[in-house]
């Protein structure tokens, strides 16, 4: 792939160059051989050295072809880091995440994943934090800054109840009003983003028999994500056997819901991930990060032929001036 093309119409010149050096050698040998007095010839010519008389021309010819190349702007895929895009952590700090299916509890697990993802995000993205039990708070409004989300991490305290929904809504409106703040002092406008929800249960609050049509439930805030083109990306962190004491004495389960999660990711054009150890968090939360952290693009490679080119250049000139003391 090139990003001008038309510059590749050059290399019929160098082609013509070359095959107009290959029939010069072969009408000086021609001359050569109808010089009939040999004899005379090897005392008044003067030797010419080997093949190697060759590497002068040669060099400068595929000088030439490679920074032709380079003209023409030739394109590759890279991964750049996204350095204006807002991520926010959603973590679910509802009671059935003190189960300790997963070692030593989900929300310790939790916790410790989730600061390995505010570690290893490209630093240029900016990361906000919203817990959620009955209620959704928005913890940290997104920044570059790690050192605030951590803290705000270690600080997540246990609750009751639910609001997956409430929980979305939330982020959306922390990303919003974070990329009015950035859309107004830079000209290209609010950044991408993107929300990361972890959950270990079915959403509570609102309790009604028809989650579908909830106004402020999980399945609405998805697709009014997806409207707003933030896709939530969810992670089913926790197991089907885990279980909680609520009342002393009586353990009661607490199954992850991997329906409802998918879902959510589904609705609002986001991925879905489950994770049944810490390992398979911090695994999951990697990978976000790459996918997160990391956007393809097309690049400009013209700048190591143009190195290439130009260094072919000096060869053939410098091989030119030791060989025959002048230019080939």
């Amino acid at each position: 792939m090139f990003s001008h093309p038309w510059w590749l119409l050059l290399l019929l010149v160098v082609a013509a160059l070359a095959v107009g050096y290959v029939l010069l050698l072969r009408r000086r040998r021609r001359d050569t051989i109808r010089f009939t007095n040999l004899e005379l010839l090897e005392r008044v010519a003067p030797k010419r050295p080997g093949w190697y008389r060759h590497v002068p021309a040669a060099a400068l010819i595929a000088a030439l072809a490679v920074l032709t190349v380079a003209l023409a702007g030739p394109m590759a895929e890279a991964r750049v880091p996204r350095n204006r895009a807002t991520v926010v952590l959603v973590i679910d700090v509802s009671l059935s995440m003190q189960a300790t299916d997963v070692e030593p509890s989900r929300l310790a697990a939790a916790q410790v994943a989730a600061k390995d993802f505010a570690d290893q995000l490209t630093p240029g993205i900016n990361l906000g934090l919203v817990s959620f039990a009955g209620t959704a708070a928005v913890l940290v409004s997104p920044t570059p800054d790690r050192a605030p989300v951590k803290r705000a991490v270690d600080g997540l305290k246990l609750s009751e109840s639910t609001a997956t929904g409430e929980a979305i809504f939330a982020a959306m409106q922390s990303v919003e009003m974070f990329s009015q703040a950035i859309a107004g002092a830079a000209a290209e406008g609010p950044p991408p983003a993107r929300i990361v929800l972890m959950s270990d249960g079915k959403q509570t609050v609102p309790g009604g028999v028809m989650p579908e049509e909830e106004p402020r439930g999980a399945f609405t805030a998805a697709r009014s994500a997806s409207e707003a083109g933030i896709p939530v990306s969810t992670i089913s962190f926790g197991t089907d056997y885990g279980t909680i004491e609520i009342n002393p004495g009586e353990r009661t389960p607490v199954a992850v819901d991997d329906a409802s999660m998918r879902q959510i990711a589904d609705l609002s054009g986001g991925q879905f991930f489950t994770a049944a150890s810490e390992d398979e968090l911090r695994q999951v939360y990697a990978e976000l990060g790459e996918q997160i952290g990391y956007e393809v693009r097309r690049v400009d490679t013209s700048r190591p032929w143009m190195a290439g080119g130009a260094l072919l250049l000096v060869a053939g000139l410098g091989a030119g001036l030791a060989l025959g003391r002048r230019l080939p």
